[in-house]
């Protein structure tokens, strides 16, 4: 247990995060960083990489975040593996927890903790994520150019993440656990009127499928939950696309949230409901979830943080 002061404190690691702590070093705010239980954030879950600008032709999501892990200590960043389990933004300086009892004070707190896909829970799943099995069309889609793939989901996420892969696939199988689509009518119609999309309703994934090397999956055991048989839909990848989860649940009855979760932010800003926090990244961005959107809003974080302590 120890107690630490800083002028700025950095929940959360990712682009978000890392970027927020370079800006911050960078204006002299000595920032200190507490990466979380998942460090690098939801693009770990990514294998390869070719849409962040600078790194061409392409680069792993390891050598992304250990570049800016790097590049954020080289300019004074203070990284501590932690992580942060209870606030107190009504008092200030601000006070916030760890899971090992440290203390922090801070006088702005930025916070990229981001938002966690929700996943099927099946067998080896965890095995297959960036090895065929994705939660991220924009950022894998390009990779299954001319192939076969699966949309888990029957949502309005599904029903993009759909059409945005018929940019790219032979084919896409919509997979969905009820007898008809959630999705709006407007987004379900142009599912229904796409050519390259096929469905297999009232189906969940019980089993993920793939060979060992190299690693890669090869289908889909799917179950019919009104006839109880089973089926092997034959694929080159599957998205999961049944929804995610803000990473906020410590700063209920402290900061102001959206219906579903996300930390409510000022137009244009990184600004909380709480004057010097601030949010960046995907804890506050239930659209986009792209890791060069993330980085933006980290620098534009810090550059709030500094004016607001330089007031």
């Amino acid at each position: 247990m120890a107690e630490y002061r800083n002028k700025v404190l950095i929940i959360g690691s990712g682009p978000a995060g890392y970027t927020a702590g370079i800006y911050a070093a960078r204006a002299g705010l000595k920032p200190m960083l507490i990466a979380g239980s998942e460090v690098g954030g939801q693009l770990t879950l990514s294998a390869e990489i070719e849409n962040y600008s600078g790194f061409f032709p392409s680069t792993s999501s390891a050598e992304l975040m250990e570049t800016m892990s790097k590049q954020a200590a080289k300019f004074g960043v203070e990284m501590l593996n932690d992580t942060v389990v209870e606030v107190d933004f009504h008092h200030h300086p601000f006070e916030c927890v760890s899971v090992n009892h440290n203390i922090f004070y801070a006088d702005a707190v930025i916070i990229a903790t981001g938002s966690s896909a929700k996943w099927l829970n099946t067998p080896d799943e965890k095995k297959f994520r960036g090895h065929g099995l994705s939660v991220c069309a924009t950022c894998d889609g390009f990779f299954y150019r001319n192939k076969d793939i699966a949309v888990i989901g029957g949502g309005n996420s599904a029903a993009e993440e759909a059409i945005y892969l018929t940019n790219f696939a032979r084919s896409v199988t919509i997979i969905h656990r009820r007898d008809k689509l959630r999705a709006d009518k407007v987004l379900a119609d142009k599912l229904l009127g796409n050519s390259k999309i096929n469905f297999k309703y009232n189906c969940v994934v019980e089993e993920i499928l793939g060979e060992e090397n190299p690693l890669s999956l090869t289908g889909l055991k799917l179950k019919n939950i009104r006839t109880d048989k089973n089926e092997i839909l034959s694929i080159d990848g599957a998205f999961v696309a049944i929804g995610h989860t803000p990473n906020t649940d410590i700063f209920r009855h402290q900061l102001e949230l959206d219906n579903k979760g996300y930390i409510k932010t000022s137009p244009n800003s990184c600004a909380t409901s709480v004057k010097g926090v601030f949010a960046a990244g995907d804890v506050k961005d239930p659209l986009f979830r792209q890791a060069i959107i993330a980085a933006g809003s980290g620098a534009q974080a810090a550059i709030e943080a500094g004016k607001f302590l330089n007031k």
